[in-house]
């Protein structure tokens, strides 16, 4: 069966039924990506010079807050870091829409967080193993802890240039999680709080952030498992919009320039099929509560 359930819409806010809707969330709470082949985030005139310039400090993408509109990791000034943060803005704005649109059962739960911009290929990008976005891998945040929330991420291939995004879309989450049960070591006593405490984490880590951590970092490290684990080879074209459960979808990112991304959080207790969520599934493979 395909990763990839392909959803026609052409603007940031559609106008559908309760019955496609619930389609959708069924798709993406099902470990499906959401595919939105039409749906392009159209780069405005005074953004243009955006795409030939050395955008990034030493961050490997530029983030913007939209709640305190802040941007961070960005080297720009002037009308360049006017235009970058208007280009920013608008994409939360416009994700905020279409997540109100096409996904009508998590109205009023989802909560809107970080946008990113990645400028940078992604193809010969150096960095260590535990960072390398093209390894096979679920989504945890080290410093933000999820505790009861889910990940829900919107993206868009903006390259003026017009070449795809390529990730691997790897097996479904149980199978993960099986996988490498036994090999998630217990959180030693008192972690959770020292973390909080030293200021490592914004709030404390749950038993579920600290396997999930384990999980990400099981996965990126075992070489046998990204070449043999089964996956596919998905293409985003230019103009294109996809979203997903990235704590939920194994994925890794291949190749590809200029994209955006706005991540949502969702209480796991706000889906339609909470038993669907990898705390969830977590929790009944190790029978107890992790958060």
């Amino acid at each position: 069966m395909s990763p990839v359930f392909s959803f026609a819409v052409s603007n940031w806010a559609p106008q559908i039924d309760a019955a496609q809707q619930q389609q959708l969330v069924d798709a993406l709470e099902s470990g499906h990506v959401v595919f939105l082949p039409d749906l392009t985030f159209a780069i405005e005139e005074n953004e243009q010079p955006i795409f030939q310039s050395e955008l990034l400090g030493r961050s490997k993408n530029i983030s913007y807050l939209p709640d305190r509109r802040l941007l961070k990791g960005s080297q720009s000034s002037g009308a360049e870091l006017q235009a970058l943060q208007g280009l920013m803005a608008r994409f939360a704005g416009a994700t905020a829409q279409l997540t109100t649109h096409l996904l009508g059962p998590y109205c009023g739960s989802l909560i809107q967080a970080r946008t990113s911009f990645r400028p940078v290929e992604i193809v010969g990008r150096q960095t260590s193993w535990r960072k390398d976005d093209s390894r096979l891998h679920v989504d945890n945040f080290p410093s933000s802890p999820c505790g009861t929330q889910r990940i829900l991420r919107v993206f868009s291939n903006i390259d003026p240039a017009g070449q795809p995004r390529l990730w691997r879309v790897g097996e479904p989450f149980d199978s993960v999680a099986r996988r490498y049960l036994n090999t998630l070591r217990p959180p030693l006593p008192g972690s959770s709080r020292l973390l909080n405490t030293l200021g490592i984490t914004k709030t404390r880590r749950s038993a579920y952030d600290h396997f999930m951590l384990q999980l990400h970092d099981r996965m990126k490290a075992d070489a046998s498992y990204q070449q043999h684990a089964d996956q596919d080879n998905v293409a985003f074209p230019a103009g294109s919009s996809w979203m997903a459960f990235t704590d939920q979808v194994s994925h890794a990112a291949m190749a590809g320039q200029f994209a955006l991304e706005q991540t949502f959080m969702l209480p796991v207790e706000s889906m339609r099929s909470p038993s669907a969520a990898p705390l969830r599934i977590l929790e009944g493979l190790m029978h107890r509560r992790l958060a």
